[in-house]
């Protein structure tokens, strides 16, 4: 017997630029981008999610003229592909494979690029498209959810649903570049904009405590979404996730830990339950809920730790309970994210805010009694009288106190 070592190493290196207005015929932000592929002349399909065009009157337009504008250096070669927006462009794969039939027409080849415009199930059926035609076309992302521009548009990952799971299908394939546009967050509906916020909780609360008291200081502004604060909120979000992506040495999660996945194991079967009426940042609020409690019952989080999470999201003005967590299965939705780690179970639990452990063992009646605590805290909130059966006294006193 014989054996052959193969080892090799890739670079990846990938701008994010943050601006405004990116099709202004004198933002020169895309066009500069395109530059940067080596080309004297970029050949580009345009794939834009159908609920940013009908938000924002006269961006297809505003597109055709800023690659007429630049012709000498670009070329659009057909007009935006227009994507259904939202998690039904991932259920189904009939975006995928008209991206891929436009690929093929218009002769799009490995050194032109697919610009994905929308939020981040759109970006992420775009860029499994673009990563799966010739195995790799140049692919740039321009995130226009709160929830994308901080979290899912700048990272490195690319996927479809299939077989009734979240992300069943998809490929690690960094994009060529980013480019976050805050025009686009002007037309973004409340509840869009609410929801992107959970992902900052998320990283501040596993990655930097003075990240969280700023998002604490600042909740008032941030539920009125005042743009100062949540310019800054989101960039400093997508400063954390690209330093992990860079720093924690497993960018393509080829080990089972998954250290920003912090309240995710049950984000992900929420939306699943829920038949995704549940938005990610939504279920994400519930989920880092529900593991704040847990991790507070475990004796690792303090009480005003606790009190300060869950009043940053409900100041925020997320809903920490939902009636499909009624219907989870804790151990089942704990198998099939252990499944999904591709190993050993793997669950983020918080040792303080800023500072993160793995639990690899949950306690399945410990985290039920969390649940029930999350649904008589939402009804008292309600005015409805607590349901007997959901924690002791103390914990009963102690939550709704937080």
């Amino acid at each position: 017997m014989s054996t052959l070592h193969q080892r090799f190493t890739v670079n990846f290196s990938y701008p994010v630029v943050f601006t405004r207005d990116a099709f202004a015929l004198d933002n020169p932000s895309l066009a500069d981008v395109m530059r940067q592929g080596g080309r004297p002349h970029s050949r580009a399909l345009v794939v834009i999610d159908s609920e940013v065009a009908s938000l924002t009157p006269g961006l297809l337009e505003r597109i055709s003229r800023y690659g007429e504008a630049h012709r000498e250096l670009m070329e659009f070669v057909a007009p935006p592909f227009l994507v259904r927006g939202g998690e039904i462009c991932k259920h189904e794969p009939v975006e995928v494979e008209r991206i891929h039939a436009l690929v093929e027409r218009h002769k799009i080849c490995r050194h032109s690029f697919i610009v994905a415009i929308g939020g981040g199930a759109v970006l992420d059926a775009a860029g499994y498209a673009a990563a799966t035609a010739h195995r790799g076309v140049r692919l740039i992302r321009m995130p226009t959810t709160v929830l994308a521009q901080n979290d899912a548009g700048i990272g490195v990952k690319n996927s479809v649903n299939a077989f009734g799971r979240k992300n069943f299908l998809g490929t690690f394939a960094p994009p060529f570049a980013v480019i976050n546009d805050a025009a686009f967050l002007e037309t973004l509906p409340a509840r869009d904009k609410r929801a992107g916020i959970a992902e900052a909780v998320k990283v501040a609360l596993i990655r930097d405590r003075d990240f969280f008291d700023f998002l604490y200081k600042e909740r008032d502004q941030l539920g009125r979404f005042a743009p100062a604060a949540t310019e800054a909120m989101i960039k400093r979000c997508a400063e954390l996730h690209l330093e992990h992506i860079a720093g924690a040495g497993d960018p393509f999660e080829s080990g089972s830990s998954r250290p920003l996945d912090f309240g995710h194991w049950v984000a992900h079967k929420l939306e699943e339950l829920s038949h995704s009426e549940l938005r990610h940042g939504e279920a994400v609020a519930i989920g880092i809920a529900l593991d704040s409690l847990y991790s507070h019952h475990l004796g690792r989080l303090g009480e005003l730790d606790l009190y300060r999470i869950l009043t940053l999201l409900e100041a925020l003005g997320f809903s920490l309970y939902h009636p499909a967590l009624s219907w989870l299965d804790v151990e089942r939705a704990l198998g099939d994210f252990r499944e999904h780690l591709g190993g050993e179970l793997s669950i983020p639990l918080l040792e303080g805010i800023g500072c993160k452990i793995e639990a690899h063992e949950i306690d399945v009646a410990l985290m039920k009694q969390c649940i029930a605590q999350l649904a008589e805290r939402a009804g008292a909130e309600e005015g409805q009288p607590a349901r007997s059966g959901h924690g002791s006294a103390e914990d009963r006193s102690s939550l709704r106190n937080a």
